[in-house]
């Protein structure tokens, strides 16, 4: 069971002027279809937001699939493809041809549908138009290749050489670690940015010296490297559990895959909140879940 993500591109919508109806629809429809709906939110018509989203789905959450809703249209404030270009690594323009030629089969204005359809790391992006109806009807010309395009994704371009665990976020590849600034600017940007007076990062890298020399004293030999895993889910879940910690408004996690050497980033946490014991309290435990509970890794021994 691959995983999806579902993000509602629409002002009325995030303002609470108009309820979503669209990211439902494309939810349920992709749940019928087999697809573990994992994440869904509600952003503005913000090129950054869109943006931002897309890439923390892609590069964190290790969603499969990432659909956007809304703001494909012809009005001043439909940006989404012009963002969802500007963080995809390569174009499927065939995704969003195929959803246009059968839209022009029900409807001459099916060609006036801007959607666009990229891929970020092994992770497929595409947008559906705002409506509940074209939003559902466009997903259902494609949705059978993009099973496929996932697949091919996970097994590295032949979907006949996917095995079961390819879907797996422990699965993917090494990853460039985020730019800190940016994840400060974003967050000064959230919502609730005024409400926080302290802002702390934990930034864990492999190291030379071997944790069993380091925690216990034991005579082993220095290492080179590591092999790190995580589930992407349980690292969600442990988001979640610390926003909900008394004083604390901002979460974000970055962990890294594969086999990492010494000196690479294994895993960065970002936590905002109104004083400095609650903000420390809540990094502390966040960092002590995800280690304890989430990650998996090997020490790759010096010979």
């Amino acid at each position: 069971m691959y995983k999806a993500a579902v993000i509602t591109v629409s002002d009325k919508g995030y303002a609470g002027l108009r309820e979503d109806a669209s990211g439902p629809a494309v939810c349920a429809m992709l749940e019928g279809a087999g697809w573990d709906v994992v994440y869904t939110a509600i952003i503005p018509d913000e090129a950054e937001a869109i943006k931002s989203n897309i890439a923390r789905l892609c590069d964190e959450r290790n969603a499969d699939l990432v659909i956007t809703t809304g703001g494909t249209g012809f009005s001043p404030r439909d940006v989404t493809p012009e963002a969802t270009l500007a963080v995809v690594e390569r174009k499927a323009s065939g995704i969003a041809e195929a959803m246009r030629a059968k839209s022009m089969e029900i409807t001459p204005r099916g060609c006036l549908s801007r959607g666009e359809a990229g891929i970020r790391g092994r992770s497929l992006v595409v947008n559906l138009p705002g409506s509940p109806k074209a939003a559902t009807e466009n997903l259902g010309f494609v949705l059978e290749a993009l099973s496929h395009g996932v697949e091919m994704l996970k097994s590295g371009g032949s979907a006949d050489c996917a095995d079961g665990n390819e879907n797996r976020a422990d699965a993917a590849t090494k990853k460039s670690p985020p730019s800190m600034d940016e994840w400060l600017k974003e967050a000064r940007e959230h919502p609730d940015a005024e409400k926080c007076g302290m802002y702390l990062v934990h930034n864990g890298t492999v190291r030379k010296s071997a944790r069993a020399r380091v925690r216990e004293g034991s005579d082993v030999p220095d290492t080179r490297g590591m092999i790190f895993s995580y589930d992407g889910e349980k690292v969600a879940a442990a988001e979640r559990e610390t926003l909900a910690m008394p004083g604390i408004y901002y979460v974000r996690t970055w962990l890294n895959s594969g086999e990492l050497a010494v000196g690479e980033d294994i895993m960065r946490v970002m936590v905002a909140g109104d004083i400095r014991p609650n903000v420390i309290k809540a990094l502390d435990f966040l960092v002590g879940v995800i280690k304890s509970q989430c990650v998996a890794e090997r020490e790759i021994f010096e010979e």
